[in-house]
């Protein structure tokens, strides 16, 4: 495997261009080893979740692949040094290596602000580079590629509750190294493409923001009731079906199905042709097909933060199933709209209430649903509420889809980098 070089890009319109490759230098195939000359786990240091002594990092820490100053513990020492050897240092990397396997091997990197005195913290892997041979920002991308990714799997060791990798075997794995020069072209361009995608992410969180703000301000907390509304039982308004199972021997019809991997952060999907396709034996019987208005749940999944996430679909006359791990709700009451009742299904304390249960894969079943009591104000105000979203739901269209082309193109780049 040879390196071929740097992408010639620019932006046009908002967009990124490839313009091919450009320059032509070796590179080199070197392990974790040769890149790294420490490698070891935090400081076993007693921590609390209250503001004292020096901040202490955590898994929690590495969470949405950022380091986040907002998620440390504190250890309870005002003596920092016998615990000096531990403060994180500008570049330092921080790798999950005990964990639910699919953030094994997150990776963030560590920029330090001011004077500040961070220790690094049991159950996080500290790395430090040997600069000579790699860039701290060039390791952590490399981190998430697929081979890097791949090579983690192989060497991981599953247990119930988690999964984890001795230090010994992440050493021997074997990444792609060009010329620092080289890397810092990496970096740029990849530092440049990933900003655009936090920037549409960030707008997209500002919609949502908007949509949230207007809904407390029109009808309070949905659990609450301050506003004193009428409520009804959520199964009184409509009927759950849970998703059909299906075996992937199946052949001759072609179905699209709405799957778990394709809620992400949106709230409708009004085009469910572009929802990848299934194979099945015959077609599905009505109750597996979605119609207009339909809420869908997550019904189970290993991460519990999406259990319970929820969307509309609007397909039309395209006919589209939903997976087994999915919960259909159709609702047949006219006091109600899907508008207004999927923004409470959406809020914080309604989330609570459908917290699933279960070791490692979390479940939402239809006697949760089954709790659920919704407040039904008047459908005038509940109306309102409906041409406000659909208004900032136009925006985020435009949003998602800009964004889902920069984040085709990150990838399409990480593809060229690393493999």
């Amino acid at each position: 495997m040879s390196w071929s070089g740097c992408w010639d890009y620019r932006r046009k319109d908002g967009r990124f261009e490839t313009s091919g490759l450009c320059g032509k230098n070796d590179m080199s195939v070197r392990t974790i080893d040769e890149c790294f000359y420490q490698i070891r786990n935090g400081a076993n240091i007693k921590q609390g979740a209250v503001d004292g002594g020096y901040p202490i990092t955590r898994i929690e820490t590495t969470a949405n692949d950022r380091f986040n100053r907002d998620r440390m513990g504190y250890a309870g020492i005002t003596d920092i040094k016998k615990y000096e050897n531990y403060v994180l240092q500008d570049g330092d990397l921080l790798m999950s290596h005990i964990n639910s396997i699919q953030y094994l091997g997150r990776t963030v990197l560590y920029e330090k602000q001011g004077d500040e005195k961070i220790i690094h913290g049991m159950n996080l892997l500290g790395l430090k580079a040997r600069r000579d041979i790699i860039i701290p920002a060039y390791a952590r991308y490399c981190f998430y590629s697929q081979p890097f990714r791949e090579q983690i799997g192989r060497i991981t060791k599953k247990s119930v509750n988690q999964a984890s990798f001795a230090v010994a075997d992440l050493k021997k794995i074997k990444i792609i190294v060009p010329d620092l020069s080289e890397q810092c072209e990496v970096i740029d361009i990849l530092n440049r493409v990933n900003q655009v995608i936090e920037d549409r992410q960030r707008e997209l969180r500002k919609m949502d923001d908007l949509i949230k703000a207007r809904f407390v301000e029109m009808f309070g907390d949905p659990v609450a009731n301050e506003k004193g509304w009428t409520t009804k039982p959520l199964l009184d308004m409509g009927k759950c079906k849970n998703g059909m199972n299906f075996h992937y021997d199946d052949k001759g019809i072609e179905i699209n199905c709405l799957g778990v991997g394709d809620f992400k952060n949106l709230s409708i999907i009004d085009n469910t042709e572009e929802l990848p396709t299934i194979l099945l034996n015959e077609m599905p019987s009505e109750e597996y097909l979605l119609k207009d208005d339909d809420i869908v749940f997550v019904r189970s999944n290993g991460n519990k933060a999406l259990v319970g996430r929820s969307l509309a679909v609007y397909p039309g006359d395209v006919p589209t199933t939903f997976s087994g791990f999915c919960i259909r709700y159709r609702k047949h009451d006219n006091e109600i709209t899907v508008p207004y009742l999927l923004r409470v299904l959406k809020t914080d304390s309604m989330r609570m209430k459908m917290a699933g249960r279960g070791a490692n894969i979390q479940n939402l079943n239809q006697q949760i649903l089954g709790t659920l009591v919704i407040p039904v104000p008047p459908v005038e105000l509940q109306n309102q509420f409906a041409a406000f979203v659909t208004e900032v739901n136009k925006s985020k269209v435009k949003v998602q889809k800009a964004l889902d082309e920069t984040q085709k193109l990150f990838d399409s780049l990480m593809q060229q980098y690393f493999g």
